[in-house]
């Protein structure tokens, strides 16, 4: 199944949602306002946990796009797809975290700020890495239910 996502034209519509994905992420979260932070205060940033979660954003996107891929094969068989509401699920908490999970906010920070609720994932024991780690794993196992259909 695999092989066939990686072949025209499901290549450039995975390279794209890719794409889109990481720029709404980056956009939703104000990640874009930290860059120029992270070269002025080089000395202080955690460069472990920043590159970290950099990672983990770039895995929590390619399984997005694998994932949207794959649910678009499967209805297109006509196939049951099973595995589409915890896709959903991972994608939303992917830019409910944000970017850096420590030096941004993301959508849910953001919110309970409207709601007068101080919230960081930096209050988290591992900064918020952990949430992160939980999307991947949550789009990995849809990936698989879904690949088993």
């Amino acid at each position: 199944m695999i092989k066939q996502i990686f072949r025209r034209p499901y290549l450039y519509w995975f390279l794209g949602i890719f794409l889109a994905y990481l720029t709404l992420n980056v956009l939703l979260s104000g990640f874009y306002n930290t860059i120029p932070l992270i070269f002025i205060y080089a000395k202080t940033v955690n460069w472990l946990k920043l590159g970290l979660s950099l990672i983990l954003t770039f895995i929590i996107g390619f399984l997005v796009s694998l994932n949207t891929i794959l649910i678009y094969v499967k209805y297109k068989e006509r196939k049951k797809c099973k595995g589409m509401g915890i896709a959903s699920a991972g994608a939303t908490a992917g830019l409910v975290v944000g970017v850096c999970p420590l030096c941004v906010s993301g959508i849910l920070p953001l919110i309970l700020g409207f709601l007068g609720i101080g919230f960081s994932f930096a209050s988290l024991p591992f900064g918020g890495i952990e949430v992160q780690v939980l999307v991947v794993l949550v789009l990995y196992y849809s990936y698989k239910v879904m690949s088993r259909s």
